[in-house]
């Protein structure tokens, strides 16, 4: 088990920006695996695998994923996370769906958009320091059919931080733009690069841009706890902000990593109404209470606010937490409700991480650049807790998901030394798949059910089909009906 991450963040991001395809930012972050793996491999004449591949969907690749638990019944649903590119898997790690994606992705999420359940998530290019450089949010329905593509105006890039869809139909996200300021009093040049850290919302049905907010009009560079380094390249960045989320009374809630602050904003003036923390904190903190370049934080009734407080790079703390905060707004208090620790390591996140509070009551976090995601109950006993044999995920959720693929099912064959066939059948993205039937016989238009096995994970073997000339497989749902059936092979 990995203890904590050798790289600090900016090794991290310099590495999710660079040339390692689809899983660059999925895999920067699990360097302790990755040299792990590596030293195995120049040890061993075969290296224990870090993904899973399938004989019926040879274009599809996932992290193996080893989950301890469940002890006692994790909540309902399944996980939706982005090692490597969009993945949604169950209890025990196997995929439900898996969608490669050219380069790098962070955020795949349940919405509602228009009163139905949608998939959303980021995908693009990131930049050496960690802002979306090149990318766009991409909204799918349950049957995996893209229903549009989300970019930033103002010739902005999408940034992966945030895409929240609230119920009128507005999109909020994160955007990045470069620009020259006085530096000075960050130990900077008069004349400097900086990020402005903006967020900009989109009224998705019309397109227009209907609230765009800048950091630099309402953030000093003298909040920042971020250090202006001569020797870096890259922009210097004051605020960062990484999550956005509504309140119950109609206002914005905004986490600013390099700020260690949390802001309420009016989505109308974009004036800040209040800040948690940082520099210039509005309120009287209690005990546990002060966090450090934080991320993900949300509102909750009952004057609940959570996050997930990184602690890493550069380090304030040992290690990383999940935060439960009661902040009053009346008597500007914040008290310290409760907090989540990795069972078994210490870890502490240089970056990324989430926590998600489940309808059931169970919270789940995701560890950011550490390669991990744990449900607990609210009084902190463990549900379950998964590692990724690669990669890490910026977030993880968990959704309940009826997904209906309008893509058929795939099917493989192999031979054994007598000539007795096994069927490989898979359905990607289907959830209501419980058994499989494989279909035989001398033409495709001759075949028959010869034999079924219950859906054993993202592939089902099915043994027992004697010998065709040509075969295919059925997905059939609980009650035996027939959802699909795969296009029939020649053995």
């Amino acid at each position: 088990m990995i203890q904590s991450s050798p790289y600090s963040r900016r090794q991290f991001l310099a590495c999710a920006a660079g040339t390692l395809g689809a899983a660059a930012l999925a895999g920067c972050g699990a360097p302790s695996q990755t040299a792990k793996t590596a030293k195995t491999a120049k040890t061993a004449k075969t290296a224990k695998p870090v993904t899973a591949s399938y004989r019926t969907r040879p274009d599809l690749k996932a992290p193996l994923i080893t989950v301890t638990g469940p002890a006692g019944l994790p909540a309902p649903g399944y996980l939706f996370v982005t090692p490597g590119g969009p993945l949604i898997v169950d209890n025990v790690g196997e995929p439900i769906w898996i969608h490669p994606v050219p380069h790098a992705s962070t955020n795949l999420r349940v919405q509602r958009y228009r009163g139905l359940p949608v998939l959303s998530w980021w995908q693009g290019e990131v930049a050496s320091y960690g802002v979306g450089q090149e990318g766009e949010y991409i909204v799918m329905d349950s049957s995996y059919r893209q229903l549009m593509r989300v970019t930033a105006r103002h010739g902005l890039p999408a940034d992966l931080h945030e895409f929240l869809i609230t119920g009128d139909g507005t999109a909020y996200f994160t955007a990045y733009e470069t620009f020259t300021t006085d530096l000075r009093s960050v130990s900077g040049p008069k004349s400097g690069r900086a990020l402005d850290a903006t967020i900009q919302g989109l009224d998705l049905a019309t397109g227009d841009l209907v609230f765009n907010w800048r950091s630099r009009d309402h953030i000093a560079l003298s909040e920042s706890y971020s250090a202006y380094s001569a020797s870096s390249t890259a922009p210097f960045d004051p605020v960062h902000v990484n999550s956005i989320d509504t309140t119950a009374d109609g206002k914005l809630l905004v986490s600013a990593r390099n700020t260690w602050t949390i802001y309420k904003l009016d989505p109308v003036t974009g004036r800040i109404i209040w800040r948690l923390a940082g520099k210039k904190n509005d309120f009287t903190l209690g005990d546990g209470v002060r966090f450090a370049w934080q991320h993900d934080a949300r509102g909750h009734p009952d004057d609940i606010i959570t996050l997930f407080d990184d602690e890493g790079d550069p380090p304030e703390a040992k290690q990383s937490r999940g935060l439960t905060l009661n902040v009053d707004e009346t008597a500007m208090t914040a008290q310290l409700v409760a907090q989540y620790h990795h069972p078994a390591n210490k870890l502490l996140a240089g970056s990324q991480g989430s926590l998600q509070v489940l309808p059931n009551g169970d919270v789940l976090v995701g560890w950011g650049s550490e390669p991990y995601y744990t449900e607990f109950r609210n009084d902190g006993t463990l549900v379950l807790d998964a590692e990724f044999a690669e990669g890490q995920s910026y977030r993880a959720f968990r959704f309940p998901w009826i997904g209906t693929p309008t893509e058929a099912p795939a099917v493989a064959v192999s031979r054994d030394g007598v000539g007795h066939l096994t069927v490989y059948a898979s359905w990607n993205g289907s959830t209501e798949t419980a058994t499989w039937q494989a279909l035989a016989g001398g033409g495709p238009s001759e075949l028959a059910p010869v034999a079924a096995a219950p859906r054993t994970g993202f592939e089902t073997l099915i043994r027992g089909v004697g010998s065709a000339s040509y075969v295919a497989a059925r997905a059939l749902d609980a009650s035996g009906a027939v959802l699909a059936t795969s296009p029939a092979i020649k053995v």
